[in-house]
């Protein structure tokens, strides 16, 4: 059976009548390690507290001694103590921490353990996507639509791993005009802000998420190059 690399510890143990009682016997402190070693090779052996060798010999407090590496005499009186306080049972030879898996929980051990590595995997697919993302908007693309595509996948990328999308801003009509220059469209930046600020930035009945899409679809309503369609033919439509 395999080991348990953890043992559970109250952190007010020591304000345990028991302890307190401990604490005022000769060597208390030896027979207090005592204690805690015998909880750690408990917990080693993971035998339902049961001290036993290789599953056929109990283990003495000679025995005890010489693995805790303490005084024979220090042993037998902690293990003493320890039966007289109902801490350990004897029973034919054989000594026993009373309902250990039950106060050690070990049934949920693998769950944690579970849980533990679902954690470190998904934390690992977290890295691997933004590190697969960060290749693919460095590499040299030419077209505005793989551009504009792989934005907005980092974007999104971006949102999964801070668990929510951020607050929409509206841009100002500097921006919305820098953007349709990059694009070489012949929008009305002005006429695109006041449109929208008069609305309350609203596409249809729903709030605006990315105004660079809305910017997009009323280029394709307008003719997307200057020298496609003349300035003068633009409608401004009266939704999208």
């Amino acid at each position: 059976m395999a080991d348990v690399k953890w043992i559970k510890i109250v952190t007010d143990i020591f304000d345990d009548e028991k302890m307190l009682l401990i604490e005022s016997l000769p060597d208390a402190d030896g027979i207090i390690v005592v204690w805690f070693k015998l909880l750690c090779l408990a917990g080693k052996q993971n035998n339902s507290g049961v001290f036993v060798l290789n599953d056929k010999i109990p283990y003495t407090d000679k025995m005890l001694a010489t693995i805790f590496r303490k005084k024979e005499s220090t042993v037998r009186m902690a293990l003493e103590t320890f039966e007289r306080f109902g801490m350990v049972e004897i029973v034919d030879g054989v000594i026993t921490i009373p309902n250990w898996e039950k106060h050690q929980s070990l049934d949920r051990l693998d769950k944690i353990r579970e849980q533990t590595r679902a954690r470190v995997a998904n934390h690992r697919e977290k890295q691997k996507l933004l590190a697969d993302c960060n290749v693919t908007c460095n590499a040299d693309v030419t077209e505005c639509n793989a551009t504009d595509k792989i934005r907005e996948d980092k974007n999104r990328l971006d949102n999964n791993i801070e668990g929510k999308r951020k607050r929409f801003t509206p841009p100002t009509v500097s921006d919305v005009r820098a953007y349709c220059a990059e694009r070489g469209n012949n929008v009305d930046a002005q006429r695109f802000v006041d449109f929208y600020t008069s609305n309350g930035w609203l596409v249809g009945k729903n709030h605006m998420k990315d105004w660079k899409a809305a910017v997009r679809t009323w280029e394709q309503r307008n003719g997307k190059k200057d020298d496609e369609k003349p300035r003068s033919t633009y409608q401004c439509p009266t939704r999208l």
